[in-house]
């Protein structure tokens, strides 16, 4: 315990704070198209999905040994430049939540630590063809293998049960989307609650807690798996109305084509250590499936803006881990101590313009938008 520093300490809470808004921002991805087909009702889908990331977290632990000592050189990472990058990732989740756009949370930590690192330790810190092979390759045909695999099961979903009685269809894919759902939360804790134990595991290798080459101790996964599960409870409902009704309508037979592609996508590629995107697979899945449906309404606006959002999601979060990891260097514990209150208003004011529009439990699925009000409205509930 001697190597658990004051800042190690801050880094490691800061590092689950940072799991807990990666389950709220993603929650919508296992879940979003069965609170919108009614398959689940919503308070019942985040619970199920809280509970089933927790699992997923000790499944496998690949995904953690390529944060941990694939992306970065860990010789050269000190726990403060693993600081600055998780205040990049957690305001660029909390921005894109705000929003309700459903960006990449595992990008916006990979560019906030990238940006810290480079910054703190120069380029020779990050291993840039370990992004390019485990990151950027995964990112873009993801989410494109995803929508393939989703179109063809929605095709076949739909013409294998033509000739059934529609409401008796719609029961049978409703409970089907509980299963298929579930997996998906189960995957999800698989792929990104490992990358937390990654972080984790970086930063008591960098302060010599553990060796160059150790996976992440029991104690670690378990930490991270709570995190993201209890984020996932809170629900993110914000990013839910905008995939369960933003990019298509969504039917319970489309619903599970698009949540089997995805569980399938995430797992194989946790079994092979690739950090995706869960949230672009999600995404995906879905716009195949509303593109497998026959005269389903595809609203490309919203596609399109979704996409420019994981383009600049990397970079973004890499500007602001590289600025703040400047001022933790030059700063030491002051310019620390800056950041993290910088970074913790920010995040308040946040939460506080989110309330101005709330969504929540009881009116995801009344609109697909999701707007930002400048005034607040005459009754203010409770926003996620």
């Amino acid at each position: 315990m001697d190597h658990i520093t004051f800042l190690v300490a801050v880094v490691i809470v800061t590092a689950l704070a940072f799991d807990f808004t990666n389950g709220f921002h993603d929650t919508a991805n296992a879940m979003a198209t069965s609170i919108a087909t009614g398959a689940l009702k919503p308070r019942t889908a985040v619970l199920v999905s809280g509970v089933l990331n927790i699992v997923g977290a000790f499944l496998s632990t690949e995904v953690a040994k390529t944060i941990s000592g694939g992306i970065v050189d860990d010789t050269l990472v000190s726990p403060g430049m693993i600081f600055a990058g998780l205040v990049g990732a957690i305001l660029w989740n909390l921005l894109t939540w705000l929003v309700g756009l459903p960006s990449s949370s595992s990008h916006a930590l990979f560019g906030g630590l990238i940006g810290a690192v480079w910054v703190g330790a120069g380029s020779n810190g990050v291993h840039f063809d370990k992004v390019v092979e485990k990151v950027l390759i995964p990112a873009v045909a993801s989410p494109v293998v995803a929508g393939v695999a989703a179109l063809i099961a929605t095709y076949l979903a739909y013409k294998l049960t033509a000739r059934g009685r529609k409401d008796s269809v719609t029961k049978g894919f409703r409970l089907g989307q509980i299963a298929s759902a579930s997996l998906v939360s189960l995957a999800h804790g698989t792929n990104d609650a490992q990358k937390t134990m990654g972080i984790i595991t970086l930063t008591l290798i960098s302060a010599g807690a553990l060796g160059h080459d150790a996976g992440p101790p029991v104690w670690v996964i378990a930490s991270a798996g709570l995190a993201i599960g209890l984020g996932t409870y809170i629900g993110g409902w914000r990013i839910i109305r905008t995939m369960g009704k933003g990019l298509t309508e969504i039917q319970s037979p489309q619903g599970f084509a698009a949540e089997t592609a995805s569980t399938t996508v995430i797992l194989t590629s946790a079994h092979l250590g690739f950090a995706l995107s869960t949230t672009q697979v999600a995404s995906g899945s879905i716009l195949g499936a509303g593109l497998g449906r026959r005269l389903a309404e595809v609203r490309w606006g919203v596609a399109g803006r979704m996409v420019a959002a994981w383009l600049i999601t990397l970079p973004s979060a890499a500007l602001v881990g590289g600025i703040s990891a400047a001022a933790v260097k030059h700063g030491g514990n002051f310019g620390t101590v800056v950041v993290a209150l910088v970074g913790a208003a920010v995040a308040a004011g946040i939460v506080l313009v989110s309330r101005r529009n709330p969504v929540h439990a009881n009116n995801v699925n009344d609109h697909h938008e999701v707007a930002v009000r400048t005034e607040p409205p005459a009754h203010v509930g409770t926003a996620a």
